[in-house]
């Protein structure tokens, strides 16, 4: 009589399980062909070329209006390359003091730290920006402070909770033997962590600073208020800059006809460019478990 319910209690909960995940999944695909289906037709009148590698964006020029998004794309990976180039060193070393060297009321310290950093809303950071960063930068570089490299040090402190975490997690997960070997045969601290526990942790490492480029390429509202929002090539740091997601949420509130299908043909370019990050992460994975079953 006991079991019976159990039984009963255990397939709900799998067919719950079950549906959760089909929501999921539903919501995935009917995003996917929404966006397709309102971006796919600008193509019919516009080259796909053109679109991808024309720099000249003037959806409202009376008479001859110009669809091309390689001035977003560049200013997209742009201020997203700097931002990691920023941000990668600070994070993992800041992983790998938490995981191997900090002490625990220290450790819990950072990590709490790391959480409300992982907290606050974007909005706060582009006003951080505008009211610091902008500054900083016209003082010390000159322009007028909005610039690709602002927009870089606002996603470079946005992305370092997702490279701290990874990291943390994945030398954690490093068996302790691998430790106690290289201890063993004489490795002082530091060329056990470059030598064997890196090494062991790279595909985890890799991951985070996969996600932290797809959360920078991603982000929005902060770099809208710190980039400077023009609809140009970006030739250098100090150059203002407008990147995909800046010119969906820019143009949307007014466009219409082929604009409006063009801002969805950006939504698709910038979809495409989020799911090959998580192909890559996904091979990454696999290789990594290849590796292990080795």
């Amino acid at each position: 009589m006991r079991v019976k319910p159990r039984r009963i209690y255990e397939s709900v909960l799998e067919r719950v399980f079950l549906l959760s995940a089909l929501v999921s999944i539903a919501s995935v695909i009917l995003m996917t062909l929404f966006i397709f289906q309102r971006g796919f037709p600008l193509f019919a009148e516009v080259s796909p070329l053109t679109f991808l590698f024309s720099p000249d964006w003037n959806p409202t020029r009376s008479g001859s209006p110009s669809y091309g998004i390689l001035a977003f794309i560049a200013g997209a990976f742009f201020v997203t390359l700097l931002s990691l180039g920023m941000a990668v060193p600070v994070g993992i070393a800041t992983g790998i003091y938490l995981a191997e060297m900090a002490t625990r009321r220290t450790g819990r310290f950072l990590r709490s730290a790391v959480e409300l950093l992982a907290g606050i809303p974007s909005v706060i950071y582009g006003l951080f920006g505008i009211a610091v960063i902008v500054p900083f930068i016209r003082t010390v570089f000159g322009g007028n402070g909005y610039s690709v490299l602002s927009a870089s040090i606002i996603l470079a402190v946005m992305t370092l909770p997702t490279i701290i975490n990874m990291t943390e997690v994945s030398l954690r997960s490093v068996p302790h033997d691998l430790r106690e070997g290289s201890w063993s045969l004489g490795a002082t601290q530091w060329q056990t962590i470059v030598g064997v526990l890196f090494p062991a942790a790279r595909s985890g490492i890799i991951t985070g600073v996969v996600l932290g480029m797809g959360r920078a390429l991603g982000e929005t509202m902060a770099v809208l208020l710190v980039a400077g929002n023009a609809p140009v090539m970006p030739d250098g740091p100090l150059s203002m800059v407008r990147t995909l997601t800046m010119n969906i949420i820019t143009d949307m509130s007014y466009a219409e006809g082929t604009h409006l299908t063009a801002l969805f043909a950006t939504a698709i370019v910038l979809f495409v460019f989020i799911l090959v990050l998580n192909l890559c992460i996904q091979l990454l994975l696999k290789s990594a478990v290849k590796e292990e079953s080795r």
